[in-house]
């Protein structure tokens, strides 16, 4: 199974919250968001859990992730 392609990261400030914008196989988008504990140093863990969401297109995919979470309208 291919993995779906990033095609956009978007970190907010401080570096702990992190939004993937990302292109399926069968050409739809989704998004996630992503959070990491520099403490702990084990990578990025899921923790919007918006990726089951499908958009027909990246513009629309981008809207639902700023309506979504609230921080990416100040980055």
């Amino acid at each position: 199974m291919a993995a779906n392609k990033v095609i956009r990261s978007i970190e907010a400030p401080g570096g702990q919250l992190c939004v993937d914008i990302f292109c399926r196989t069968d050409g739809s988008f989704g998004f996630e968001l992503y959070r990491r504990d520099p403490e702990e140093g084990h990578g990025w863990y899921p923790v919007g859990y918006f990726s089951d969401r499908v958009f027909a297109s990246r513009a629309a995919t981008e809207a639902a992730a700023h309506s979504a979470v609230p921080w990416l309208s100040v980055v």
